[in-house]
């Protein structure tokens, strides 16, 4: 099992910058997909950005150029960095962590969530 632990949300102006941590632990060994997903209220969640292999990065559209995903490996922590916050990034935030073999996910872990909300 994987256990994962957000922290790093907040209220924070339009503008400004917030730095998430997901805490990874347990059989974290064979994971190689991380990521950020959101959930605004009445919305499906979404993908916010991904690391695989440790250094390959995708990002959703709307927050390219502003969000930052990255990995401590020494830490098993992964970040998501976010500026130039807009009142449409308000949602919850979820760290997810994947095994993977080949294309076939074989282990999907979610966390309990981080709540970030972005005042005009």
């Amino acid at each position: 099992q994987v256990q994962l632990v957000e922290s790093g949300g907040g209220l924070v102006q339009s503008g400004g910058s917030l730095r998430l941590s997901c805490a990874a632990s347990g059989s974290i060994f064979s994971i190689n997909a991380w990521g950020w997903y959101r959930q605004a209220p009445g919305k499906e969640r979404e993908l916010v950005a991904t690391i695989t292999s440790g250094v390959i990065t995708n990002y959703a559209d709307s927050v390219k150029g502003r969000f930052t995903i990255s990995r401590d490996n020494a830490k098993n922590t992964v970040y998501l960095q976010m500026n130039s916050l807009k009142p449409e990034d308000t949602a919850v935030y979820y760290c997810n962590a994947q095994k993977r073999v080949f294309a076939v996910i074989t282990g999907d872990y979610w966390g309990q969530g981080t709540q970030v909300t972005v005042s005009s």
